[in-house]
């Protein structure tokens, strides 16, 4: 197997494969999508992912493709390139439906994450890597500042947040993408039985996990609702929205990663923020090579050449994708 690095995905063309390209896909070639964030999705003409990702990448993009529709743990034969290789998808950890390919082909076993996390989840399931010879792995947070707390201790805050907000008669806005990070918001609140409206977008998807046999705490939908005496969970784009400007006093939070970082809040220009995040951090990640345990690792996206460049500090041989347009490299 050889892999190249083109227009923000990986290709393997030996196989007549794509691993979450960048652009849109019409060749002959197939498509791994490995999650639902706008990100990762495409108007591709062929494509190998999860039920989960194929149901919200309809309601999200729409359109037609040829969809190879695969359950976790099975593996699939595949041609169409140079040589033959066999297909399994394993759970990624990071939003519903998200997964990680294991490709078998010749003497070769490849790990690609797409983005991961090893942390436990309420509605992501179980990050499940294998061993691998090769890893390609996400590093969004590749630098060791990005080491993220426990998320039950991030919710105490939140809802400490929450509570304080609402005593002082004003909303608690909690800004977090729809997709995933809302999902996991909603059911960290159960406990505190805060009432709660969503963003119609939020909603929207909600249902879709409601299809997969997931269950939320009480919720309202925000159009059909006021937000008086309530707690908000809308994307970071819905708070400038026409419906919520000027309809309460507000006090609003940004949930994400980045808030390891002491001015996150002024850069989202918001009045909280709190590290939470459905990506590994750094010891995740550090954690993630140990578990697949491979001879080459290559680093995509975030802190790319920071974290191989750690890698080969530690004698493991590393090295940053993306540095150049098109990267050709030989795995054996």
């Amino acid at each position: 197997m050889t892999i190249q690095f083109e227009s923000g995905g990986v290709f393997l063309p030996r196989l007549g494969l794509w691993l979450d390209p960048g652009a849109r896909q019409t060749g002959p070639e197939k498509v791994f999508i490995s999650h639902a964030h706008a990100d990762h999705i495409g108007a591709h003409r062929e494509v190998i992912l999860s039920a989960a990702t194929a149901r919200l990448m309809r309601a999200r993009l729409g359109g037609q493709r040829v969809e190879h529709i695969m359950p976790f743990g099975e593996p699939r034969w595949f041609g169409g390139g140079e040589i033959p290789y066999r297909f399994t998808l394993l759970p990624a950890g990071h939003i519903l439906g998200s997964a990680m390919a294991f490709i078998e082909a010749e003497t070769e076993t490849l790990l690609y994450t797409g983005d991961f996390s090893l942390r436990p989840s309420h509605c992501a399931g179980t990050c499940a890597p294998r061993r691998a010879d090769v890893l390609i792995m996400e590093t969004t947070f590749g630098q060791p500042r990005y080491c993220f707390p426990p998320a039950a201790e991030v919710l105490r805050e939140v809802i400490d947040f929450c509570r304080a907000t609402l005593a002082q008669e004003e909303t608690p806005v909690l800004m977090s993408y729809s997709l995933g990070k809302s999902q996991e918001l909603l059911c960290g609140l159960a406990d505190a039985r805060l009432p709660v409206v969503v963003h119609e977008t939020v909603h929207k998807l909600n249902k879709i996990y409601e299809q997969f046999g997931h269950c939320f705490p009480s919720y309202e939908r925000y159009e059909r609702c006021g937000t008086q005496g309530k707690v908000m969970i809308c994307p970071p784009q819905g708070h400038d929205s026409a419906a919520l400007r000027g309809r309460a006093r507000t006090r609003t939070a940004i949930l994400t990663g980045w808030a390891v970082e002491a001015g996150c809040r002024f850069r989202f220009q918001t009045d909280a923020a709190f590290p939470l995040s459905d990506h590994a951090d750094f010891p995740g990640l550090i954690e993630m090579v140990k578990r697949v345990a491979p001879k080459r690792v290559f680093t995509l996206h975030g802190f790319a050449a920071e974290f191989a460049q750690a890698l080969r500090d530690s004698g493991c041989d590393a090295r940053a994708l993306g540095l150049a347009e098109q990267l050709p490299l030989a795995l054996a």
